[in-house]
């Protein structure tokens, strides 16, 4: 089977036409030879593209609001069986079909419940992606597992399977899948390297709201799944995560993981050693209605991104996102490369330009890949120590990790504000700036 990473622009603009519809384009995009219009860039005086950027206003109401009245006139506010946590729950499995679902105080509680219901141990080796929040990777560490960082997919920014099973020892325990930006990775490939290996596959959905893998909820090919509320997401509850599975082996584990390593439902002594990442009721009350407000913000934000990637397929110097046509991204960002060779100027003017004809653009994403940072370099997790390495139970140098793909990723990467108050109009507009900034850049 051909890789996506592999397809050609052609086979890419061929596969997506069919399966992305017919929405209107301009003349550029319905036709990406036509070159680059030389209009007098606005950075030097010409005219702006994009007249105005639509606002992202409030994204909560009546519908949070009667939630909250209902939970005020509560006579509890605790999790555990809580109308609005029930309430929670019951509507997540809609979304995402999980019989065990731990609603957390945030997406990295989420992933530590998952890491510690998997049974990382001191020592055990998990390889995940160097581009994700470090929240992915502070569970493990707390377990006191080893992050291992593979490199991704040059347009993807997913794990390369074949890096991941490069990266595995028999040491390896499990592997976090983070779908990017709302890109889901290729869970078949990394679900058969964690069969052929007996790993478990846990996937980081944090940025993954509404995303979808071959017609399916992301979140349901993995062993595990995690997901987050923070403010920035997709929905929200200003912080707040959920943990799911369906695999008997873990999921009667989430909930105690999460709460203090008590077992609600048998009681008893404590048999488990976990923290406590419960989730509260005014949370849940939120959060059960955003999630009635999903579906229409991932369809409009994946078709946005949808229309970026079709506008983008052949400008010069540009790899626009690389979305499997066969997947559903929910474009928590759009992010795009430049190809360095083909530009006559750094990234710094080319995300001035943009800002100045109107588009809202960043220079890649995270400083550096995370095994870059200071505590990660010093293998400073623990009062500036590492017992585990101290103790011999793992030789990781992090001085010494390499993710090439991941390094070009960062210093290439622009990245695209996208959310579901944008039209097409503002698309089509980031579209032509794009394609004009090119036209006087790119070699």
């Amino acid at each position: 089977m051909t890789r996506f990473e592999d397809m050609t622009r052609r086979h890419f603009l061929a596969t997506t036409g069919v399966a992305l519809g017919s929405a209107p384009l301009t003349l550029a995009q319905a036709n990406p030879s036509v070159p680059a219009t030389k209009a007098k860039l606005a950075i030097d005086g010409g005219e702006k593209t994009v007249k105005s950027v639509p606002k992202l206003g409030v994204r909560w109401g009546d519908l949070e609001r009667a939630r909250l009245d209902a939970m005020l006139r509560q006579d509890t506010l605790f999790y555990w069986k809580g109308p609005q946590t029930t309430a929670f729950t019951d509507t997540f499995r809609r979304v995402c079909p999980a019989k065990y679902v731990m609603p957390c105080s945030s997406g990295t509680a989420a992933l530590h419940i998952a890491v510690a219901a998997a049974g990382i141990a001191p020592g055990d080796e998990v390889i995940t992606s160097p581009i994700t929040d470090i929240g992915t990777v502070v569970g493990t560490i707390y377990q006191q597992g080893v992050p291992v960082f593979a490199d991704l997919g040059p347009t993807t920014y997913n794990l390369d399977p074949a890096e991941v099973e490069r990266r595995v020892t028999p040491k390896t325990k499990a592997i976090i899948a983070v779908h990017l930006c709302g890109n889901p990775c290729d869970l078949q490939a990394l679900k058969a390297i964690a069969d052929r290996h007996g790993l478990i596959l846990i996937e980081d959905c944090a940025q993954a709201w509404g995303a979808k893998y071959r017609g399916e909820p992301v979140g349901t090919v993995g062993h595990l799944a995690c997901w987050s509320l923070q403010n920035s997401k997709h929905i929200t509850c200003g912080d707040g995560g959920v943990v799911a599975s369906n695999d008997e082996r873990f999921g009667p584990l989430l909930q105690r993981f999460g709460d203090k390593g008590f077992d609600r439902v048998k009681g008893g002594l404590y048999e488990s050693f976990a923290t406590n990442y419960r989730m509260t009721e005014p949370q849940a009350a939120v959060a059960t209605a955003q999630l009635e407000r999903l579906e229409s913000i991932v369809q409009r934000r994946a078709g946005l991104g949808e229309r970026l990637n079709r506008g983008l397929a052949d400008v010069p110097g540009v790899r626009p996102h690389g979305v499997d046509p066969r997947d559903r991204c929910s474009f928590w960002f759009y992010f795009l490369r430049m190809v360095p060779e083909r530009w006559r100027c750094d990234r710094a003017q080319v995300v001035k330009a943009l800002a100045a004809e109107g588009v809202e653009a960043g220079a890649g994403y995270i400083p550096v890949p995370l095994h870059r940072n200071p505590v990660f370099q010093k293998h400073a997790f623990f009062g500036g120590r590492w017992p585990i390495k101290e103790l011999g139970l793992t030789t990781m140098d992090y001085t010494r990790h390499e993710t090439p793909e991941a390094e070009a990723i960062l210093s290439t990467g622009i990245r695209l504000t996208l959310h579901e108050a944008m039209d097409d109009a503002y698309i089509d507009g980031a579209i032509e700036a794009i394609r004009k900034v090119a036209g006087h850049y790119a070699a």
